[in-house]
């Protein structure tokens, strides 16, 4: 008895390989195996006790029902403030939709936006999930080649000489996933101008712009009110599993979103909005800054104790909790320089006990050269994890 087949799009979507990796190491723990892991982008501080306070509040209360589909008017009043409170910004409320993550706000931005047959241009390398949402979508992400020179950034130059006919937007991240890198607000307002004077969309994954430690953060909504960007309750404010992000978008978009938001998943998550008021009160805040400092200490441990190993670290991340590192110098002394990223990835693995991530997850220019560290993790991590690696490379 046949099983009917599924759509041939389907077989176009990658594997998420970070995910691959992590199954892996999760069976050599059930085995006995010690891991560090330096792999997954989750921060180990999870949602601080007054927003935890405030779900517990809620479901006493019963606010666990369906919500409007664009997000409680609360939330999205809340939002606003801020911008306001740390940008300067005034961001009307109704420009904001609250969604179930960040991965929801980019499946109805991008829904919204592109046809079958469209393209989007993308940093290589980037978010790997952006570009499967596009291909879901039956739409074309183009991959345009971004090296240290560029920050590992796609600037103005590169999205005006890439341009075609098909070309309907461009989709970036700043602080990025992989590479920590942020775009110079110059460069960012030159891409910005380049696109909308060709009347193309300019999407900004915002999601770590909380996390930034050589400058305060930024945001592309200064540039222009054309420009839409997504952020997420994730990362800087630690509510991983909470799904809970929202969107800024030009007002000429919100009925659209909220007619597909509606269709698509109903509302985000009653609770979890009602307890993400609480990320912008005064001790919240605080404790997110306090967390934000942890991470830049574990920055400025990990980037000379990865020199030190014999890592390449071209470019310095200044956001997020990532380190592009270049292995490729590392492997010929050790190996004659036959061994890719993701060979070495599971060297480390298998004989060191640290899992970190290849670079074939996040595009192709250079993938087999470069590796991404995480120090979402302790501290005592960290260094658990350079001592294994040091007594593995003979360092």
């Amino acid at each position: 008895m046949s099983v009917p087949a599924l759509a041939r799009r389907s077989d176009e979507i990658a594997p998420f390989y970070v995910m691959e990796l992590v199954k892996e190491a999760d069976r050599l723990e059930r085995a006995g195996h010690s891991i560090v892991h330096l792999s997954i982008g989750e921060p180990d501080f999870t949602a601080p006790e007054p927003v935890v306070q405030a779900a517990c509040v809620a479901i006493e209360a019963g606010r666990s029902q369906y919500t409007p589909a664009l997000g409680i008017a609360p939330l999205r009043e809340a939002i606003s403030r801020h911008y306001r409170d740390h940008f300067g910004l005034h961001v009307e409320p109704d420009r904001i939709v609250v969604t179930a993550g960040a991965s929801a706000a980019l499946v109805l931005l991008l829904s919204a936006l592109l046809d079958c047959g469209d393209e989007v241009l993308l940093p290589d390398p980037s978010y790997p999930c952006n570009r499967h949402i596009i291909s879901t979508l039956g739409a074309c992400s183009r991959l345009i080649a971004c090296g240290p020179a560029e920050r590992f950034q796609l600037g103005a130059a590169a999205v005006e000489s890439a341009w075609s006919a098909q070309t309907r937007g461009v989709l970036i991240g700043s602080p990025s996933n992989p590479t920590g890198t942020t775009v110079e607000t110059s460069e960012l307002r030159r891409l910005c101008d380049r696109v909308l004077a060709r009347d193309g969309f300019v999407v900004v994954d915002e999601i770590y712009q909380g996390l930034t430690y050589d400058r305060e953060p930024a945001t592309a909504l200064a540039l222009d009110e054309r420009v839409a960007v997504i952020n997420s309750f994730s990362k800087y404010f630690g509510m991983t599993g909470w799904r809970l992000g929202w969107i800024v978008a030009p007002r000429e978009w919100v009925a659209t979103l909220e007619r597909l938001s509606q269709n698509l998943y109903i509302c985000p998550s009653a609770v979890a909005q009602h307890a993400a008021l609480a990320c912008f009160d005064p001790a919240s805040l605080e404790i997110y800054e306090q967390r934000r400092e942890q991470f830049r200490q574990r920055r400025n441990f990990l980037l000379p104790a990865l020199q030190q190993l014999g890592f390449a670290i071209p470019v310095v991340p200044d956001g997020a909790f990532y380190v592009y590192a270049d292995i490729s110098e590392l492997a010929r002394k050790q190996g004659g320089g036959r061994e890719d990223s993701s060979q070495f990835a599971r060297r480390m693995l298998h004989e060191a006990g640290v899992c970190l991530v290849p670079g074939k997850d996040f595009g192709q220019s250079g993938c087999e050269r470069y590796v991404r560290l995480s120090y979402a993790t302790s501290m005592e991590n960290l260094r658990e994890a350079m001592a294994r690696m040091r007594a593995h490379l003979g360092r």
